[in-house]
């Protein structure tokens, strides 16, 4: 016995579009999300001269960062289009894992040999923030997936 399903084409036609206009809005929402967390990041950096602040940075294409980075994506899949990297330090600001996870006492080399250096204290300003606005991405993401597939089931 056959099926017969009404309004055939237009059910393929909306299924066709799914994904672009699925993609689009987690894509969006990915964005607003990453703009977020790298705010939060650039407001707690320490201040000393500013310039680990501006070394935070966005990546988008699931380019593989040299420096201390955090990346996430909306699939699982790794789909460098649904794909940021927020990452700290660049050539000229090395040092953001060392302010993020402090530096233990040690002995100094180079022009200083043999004298100790008393260490760093942590000053974390990187994953405090990620970690305080992950499940919001999270969420904010997963909404605008459904709103685009709820559209989409809705026909507008």
């Amino acid at each position: 016995m056959a099926t017969k399903v009404e309004n055939r084409q237009r059910l393929l036609k909306k299924l066709a579009a799914m994904p672009a206009q699925v993609r689009a809005a987690a894509k969006q929402a990915l964005a607003e999300s990453a703009d977020e967390i790298q705010d939060m990041q650039r407001r707690l950096a320490p201040k000393r001269t500013g310039r680990l602040a501006r070394s935070i940075v966005q990546t988008w294409g699931g380019g593989k960062e040299r420096y201390s980075s955090l990346a996430g994506s909306a699939m699982s899949d790794g789909d460098p289009d649904l794909t940021v990297i927020i990452s700290a330090g660049n050539s000229q600001t090395r040092y953001a894992h060392l302010v993020e996870f402090g530096t233990a006492p040690h002995e100094n080399g180079g022009s200083t040999k043999g004298s100790m250096h008393p260490g760093a204290r942590a000053q974390p300003f990187f994953f405090p923030a990620y970690r305080a606005l992950r499940k919001r991405a999270k969420s904010r993401v997963n909404r605008a997936m459904t709103k685009a597939i709820k559209r989409i089931a809705e026909g507008s």
